[in-house]
């Protein structure tokens, strides 16, 4: 946990129940998706948090910052927090210093079932949503967020262009049709796989697909694994994730 930090957003709220509480979340599992919007602004919010940091301190990613920072503490002189605003109040509030930043990992199950549920109240959020994860997608990799967005709908309303271009990485397992194939690897392949873990992988630099097979984790060992997490880390939830507006959600 000290490394990783996971968001879980499931809008079908049973998919991603199993890793309920585990030490790894900054905040429960969220099946709500104005919450989802909100923890997708703190995500971006957070990411330029860690960009001016990475200024502040002349390094130009997560990895330099860590290294950089923990030199520091070797050395008996520890980062201080530049952002730090001291409450006049007290005299005897000092600068904090500064941790170690865990990498993020936001992971997204059913992405087509999100956009539908916040187009069906709003089809703006919905778009604002969306333009949320390609912001992430080109420019938090460096700041150390990362995303996976999965859905069982490849339509091109959902995987649209700008979501392709900015998400290079591709996994898709056996789907009905070579269009739905070519939605998702911009070619057909992905039609004729065999299903139970079968997968076509895509990324850039590579001029073919991989085909890769994936294990099979049933029920039982997921909830074993979960409880020496839970057994060995306590959850240690982050405030104000879920609440995090822009001042468009505002108007």
């Amino acid at each position: 946990p000290e490394e990783v930090r996971i968001i879980m957003i499931d809008p079908k709220i049973v998919e991603l129940a199993c890793y309920a509480d585990i030490p790894h979340l900054l905040t429960p599992v969220v099946t709500d998706m104005n919450q989802a919007a909100s923890a997708l602004w703190w995500c971006v919010n957070e990411m330029e948090r860690r960009y001016s940091l990475l200024a502040k301190f002349g390094v130009r990613n997560i990895e330099g910052f860590n290294e950089k920072l923990k030199k520091s503490k070797d050395k008996g002189e520890p980062l201080l927090d530049p952002s730090f605003n001291p409450n006049t109040a007290d005299e005897d509030e000092t600068t904090p210093e500064l941790e170690a930043l865990p990498l993020i990992m936001l992971v997204i199950d059913e992405y087509a079932d999100m956009l539908g549920a916040l187009a069906q109240e709003d089809r703006a959020k919905a778009k604002r949503v969306e333009t949320l994860i390609v912001r992430l997608a080109q420019k938090a990799r460096a700041a150390g967020v990362h995303i996976i967005i999965a859905t069982q709908r490849p339509s091109v309303d959902v995987i649209t262009g700008l979501i392709k271009s900015n998400i290079p990485t591709r996994i898709a397992f056996k789907v009905s049709s070579k269009v739905d194939s070519r939605t998702i690897l911009d070619q057909g392949g992905a039609e004729q796989l065999l299903g139970m873990g079968d997968m076509l992988y895509m990324t850039p630099g590579m001029s073919h697909l991989t085909r890769v097979h994936g294990a099979f984790v049933d029920d039982g060992e997921i909830e074993r694994v979960v409880n020496f997490l839970k057994e060995n880390s306590e959850t240690n939830y982050l405030d104000g994730i879920l609440n995090t507006h822009s001042e468009s959600d505002d108007s």
